[in-house]
């Protein structure tokens, strides 16, 4: 398969009204305001975006309203993960009659399968589709962290092109770079690694900062690969407050509360998660303005 993710992708959130409702005017707003921050794709119904909130209806929405917003200026990616096969498997091919250009698949959780479990749950997912799919490591979320030995053999599957990497372990990132071929996408998925893995070959970031500073992240890789590895580090430094500052609020709420700072109506939380303390809202305008996001 000729598709290989590369670039910066922000991991978008799913904005919401007051009364919980999809906020179809603001994710128009986040897409065109991501595609003008100049980014390499958009990836709607990630963990960011709160994907094991959303029904499988508003999951179809939110890909929907994206990929009309796009009309096909960058690629879109989507999140089609589940705890069981035949749950990915349908929203896998949810996505396919949909549009978009390719799904992430995160592993399951609450469960623990074994390797070959897990292979077999992603070999029959690869299989019920013609799109790229790309491997999704977030140990911390679901208590799996995939070996590099699983990743190396997973990549042999005809569309498993790529894996987004949240270990936040940059040895493991760099070791299913080794273990890989060219042809196999890794990607940053802790935004404070986007240089350390672009340093060892990896082809660029899924990024939930991006929702929030487009330009700052591909600052990032296009600087990189233009050579200028003094301006990727700085770019790199930069963002790193935003990054640290998730600890202010319940994961994923305050890329949104930052969104909603910069004018972009992303709501709070889907329940349990709501916003975040007052405090912790001006520390987060602090870290805005210093940014040169928020006047």
């Amino acid at each position: 398969m000729d598709f290989q993710p590369r670039g910066i992708i922000p991991a978008m959130v799913t904005p919401v009204t007051p009364d919980g409702k999809i906020h179809v005017g603001a994710l128009r707003k986040l897409t065109n305001y991501l595609i003008d921050g100049g980014v390499h794709g958009l990836f709607p119904v990630s963990t960011q975006g709160e994907f094991y909130a959303l029904t499988f209806e508003e999951k179809k929405k939110v890909m929907e309203v994206v990929i009309e917003e796009t009309g096909g200026r960058v690629p879109v990616y989507a999140g089609t993960g589940a705890v069981t096969t035949r749950e990915a498997i349908s929203l896998t091919k949810m996505a396919e009659a949909i549009g978009v250009n390719a799904v992430s698949v995160i592993t399951p959780y609450f469960i623990k399968p074994s390797e070959g479990e897990l292979l077999e749950h992603y070999t029959s997912i690869a299989k019920s589709t013609r799109l790229p799919v790309l491997l999704y490591n977030n140990p911390g979320r679901t208590g799996i962290n995939l070996s590099p030995e699983f990743v190396a053999r997973a990549s042999k599957v005809e569309n498993i092109v790529g894996i987004k990497d949240s270990s936040g372990d940059l040895t493991l990132t760099a070791e299913y770079i080794r273990r890989t071929d060219e042809k196999f996408s890794v990607l940053a998925g802790r935004d404070t690694l986007i240089y350390g893995t672009l340093c060892y070959g990896g082809k660029g970031a899924i990024a939930a900062t991006g929702n929030v500073a487009p330009k700052l992240i591909v600052e990032i890789y296009e600087a990189f690969q233009a050579g200028d590895l003094k301006r990727a580090l700085d770019a790199q430094f930069r963002l790193a407050p935003l990054r640290l500052a998730f600890d202010l609020g319940t994961f994923p709420v305050v890329i949104k509360e930052a969104l909603n700072l910069i004018g972009i109506e992303a709501g709070v939380g889907i329940p349990p998660v709501g916003g975040i303390s007052p405090k912790a809202k001006e520390e987060l305008k602090e870290i805005l303005k210093n940014m040169g996001l928020l006047k």
